[in-house]
């Protein structure tokens, strides 16, 4: 892979997970603290507070010492991210959350396009980092998916949409974004 190639992969994926990050905090911010912890009626669904809590674990494991040691780390226990201690608050899930995202960011931005082909691995399978990124960004793609869904179920009429709202395709202001996000995602990278 070109210097140029990868310094472009890198900058896009970087764009891609802020994207991801803030799609979901325009839903958290929409909740409230009770809608946060609620979760569906089906016993195996989490509740928003859950799949923060996943996240934030997943990153933290994912990134820390991204390309010198296995991605799952000895101190990560995952079935516990799966449940809410007894007085659990918001505010520290949602300090682990801008923990796991600075862990990740601070991974990427010290990535060389050279690194791409380097060989990480995630449970003892090797991966390029370039896949295991990939990995990562369609898993809290998933995962944001699942908690804009959820808070736009919860609540309901009074939900602000985080994109362009029904019927609006058309309007100046969409075709005026759309470019926007067109022109800021194809921009040539700095050179280093």
């Amino acid at each position: 892979m070109s210097d140029d190639v990868g310094r472009i992969y890198l900058d896009e994926v970087q764009r891609q997970f802020r994207g991801n990050k803030r799609q979901a905090e325009g839903a958290l911010a929409q909740l409230s603290d009770e809608e946060f912890f609620r979760a569906p009626d089906d016993p195996e669904s989490n509740s928003v507070a859950i799949i923060v809590k996943h996240l934030a674990g997943n990153m933290r494991s994912r990134f820390t010492d991204f390309l010198t040691s296995d991605g799952e780390k000895p101190w990560r226990h995952r079935d516990q991210e799966f449940e809410l201690a007894a007085g659990a608050t918001r505010e520290q899930l949602m300090q682990a959350w801008e923990a796991g995202w600075k862990t990740v960011f601070e991974a990427l931005g010290g990535l060389a396009p050279t690194d791409l082909a380097r060989t990480v691995t995630v449970r003892g399978e090797s991966y390029t980092a370039l896949q295991a990124i990939n990995r990562q960004l369609a898993h809290y793609a998933h995962h944001i998916g699942q908690i804009l869904f959820w808070a736009k179920h919860l609540k309901g009429a009074a939900w602000k949409t985080l994109s362009i709202a029904r019927g609006m395709s058309e309007t100046p202001e969409a075709l005026a974004a759309e470019k926007k996000w067109a022109k800021s995602s194809h921009k040539e990278p700095e050179k280093k």
